[in-house]
């Protein structure tokens, strides 16, 4: 007859199943208070929950901190942030993120500040959308041209009789369709991307100042595209810099849905503690293990884990 586990592992396996309803399944810590008592016979209480959910992020700072490393050490990175609330005051949660790891960054505020610490020591490729912070980091970048579409699109709807916006509107479609027929085809490859450079050019010549555009829509399309030369087209002379960025949009709707459940009513400590388990779990689901399973193993780090699997 098998041993029955010691009082420290049933309570450490508790923890990791109220820390996997907090996190993956997006629970309220009272649906969680009332789950473990109809579950398990436990005389749970919110604050038990807070004060489990506060002791398990300490135990995982480190292994958060080594994410944040690791994204910031790569060769890219993809950033977006969001709008979040502390106590009933507007604040803001970065997400950074690569191919297989996420992490999430508290900041009171949507100042750049935050972008530029994570990412101080980072040299590899920055993929976001066109908010200006992102255009004080000192690294090469890569525009989203997904919501560069997006706003040529809305444009072309809210301005349906504007023959200059269509005009811009089908000589950005027309560059881009091969570009994305090559990506498709041969993957995010350099050496097969860098050919569309002559069209590149050829499109800043078509809609350069002397076409003199006089409606002001129009205009400022060719100013925006003036201003982000150089961060449009920077995927096709890297392997494996995605033109969108898909990738952060993603992961930051895993906080969006969160934000839905904590409500307004956390602290700073409280939100922070949110974001290391938050962003341990999308690294599993990144890298395609399970963030109980890695919980209920208490490894150090998501690798170590992956590796004994």
């Amino acid at each position: 007859m098998p041993a029955k586990p010691s009082t420290a592992i049933q309570y450490a396996r508790k923890c990791a199943y109220i820390i996997y309803q907090i996190i993956d399944l997006q629970l309220t810590q009272h649906a969680v208070t009332k789950c473990m008592r109809q579950l398990f016979g436990i005389p749970a209480t919110p604050g038990m929950i807070n004060r489990i959910k506060a002791n398990v992020a300490e135990r995982y700072e480190d292994v958060y901190r080594a994410i944040l490393n690791r994204i910031a050490g790569g060769a890219l990175v993809h950033a977006d942030e969001t709008r979040a609330t502390v106590l009933g005051k507007e604040a803001y949660v970065w997400v950074f993120t690569n191919l297989e790891d996420v992490a999430f960054v508290f900041s009171e505020s949507r100042e750049a500040s935050t972008a530029q610490n994570v990412l101080q020591q980072f040299r590899g490729v920055l993929v976001s959308d066109f908010y200006a912070g992102y255009d004080s980091i000192a690294c090469p970048q890569q525009k989203c041209l997904i919501h560069l579409m997006r706003d040529i699109n809305d444009d072309l709807c809210r301005y349906p009789f504007n023959d200059e916006m269509k005009e811009i509107g089908r000589r950005f479609a027309d560059l881009l369709k091969p570009i994305i027929d090559s990506v498709d085809r041969f993957g995010l490859k350099a050496r097969h991307l860098h050919k569309h450079w002559p069209a590149v050019e050829q499109f800043y010549q078509s809609i350069s100042g002397q076409q003199g555009y006089q409606t002001e829509v129009a205009a400022g399309y060719v100013r925006r595209f003036e201003k982000n030369r150089d961060r449009l087209f920077t995927f096709l002379d890297h392997d494996g810099i995605p033109w969108n960025n898909n990738n952060a949009e993603h992961a930051i709707k895993a906080f969006a849905r969160l934000r839905n459940i904590i409500g307004g009513t956390s602290t700073t400590k409280g939100i922070h503690e949110y974001l290391v388990l938050l962003s341990i779990s999308e690294t599993c689901k990144c890298k395609g293990v399970s963030f109980l399973e890695f919980l209920l193993s208490e490894d150090a780090d998501v690798d170590t884990f992956i590796s004994k699997r």
